[in-house]
């Protein structure tokens, strides 16, 4: 069977898009072990994201943007990024293993496992590449919005991310139903 395990990272931040990851893994060791992403230093992160596109692991990644995280909620918004992410594997696998304690609207065979990107593989790579690629896509926008300090808390609730908000009003890609941005 293909399983390919998923995961997202970005459902507590300020700004910025939902990201999500599923991952068919390959058999190959990789060079650390594969771990929750927010278990392991950036550093790591990053070697071990390189590794798994390299290693030929099977990876979709899907996102979902702020504006129609305000729509429809951050807890729908994510999983339509794993739905997303499932649909982008080159070819689809045959079942899921799903990090939470939800299931996806997809005809797959899928269990979901709370905690599961500490405990599968699989998972454990999704988390990677959904928080790689997160991480990446908020230093981008901390080019496009500098006052904001995107690159350094990655658009989470910090005290200095909260006075830029104060002081400069919401970005563009400020989710404006969060808390610590609506009504600013």
């Amino acid at each position: 069977m293909r399983i390919a395990g998923v995961d997202e990272a970005g459902r507590g931040p300020l700004a910025g898009p939902v990201v999500a990851a599923a991952v068919i893994l390959n058999g190959e060791n990789p060079p650390f072990p594969l771990a929750d992403s927010k278990t392991i230093s950036a550093r790591k992160r990053e070697k071990l994201f390189d590794w798994l596109y390299a290693s030929g692991a099977e990876i979709g990644v899907g996102l979902v943007e702020h504006d129609v995280i305000d729509r429809i909620n951050i807890h729908k918004a994510s999983l339509l990024a794993m739905a997303k992410a499932v649909l982008n594997i080159p070819t689809p696998p045959s079942g899921l293993l799903i990090d939470g304690k939800f299931t996806l609207d997809l005809k797959l065979q899928q269990t979901a496992v709370i905690g599961g990107d500490g405990k599968i593989d699989s998972i454990s790579a999704a988390s990677i590449i959904a928080k790689v690629t997160r991480d990446r896509l908020m230093q981008e926008y901390d080019r496009l919005y500098p006052q904001y300090g995107f690159a350094g808390h990655k658009g989470y609730p910090t005290a200095a991310h909260k006075k830029a908000i104060i002081e400069h009003g919401p970005s563009p890609i400020h989710r404006k139903s969060f808390r610590g941005v609506k009504g600013i």
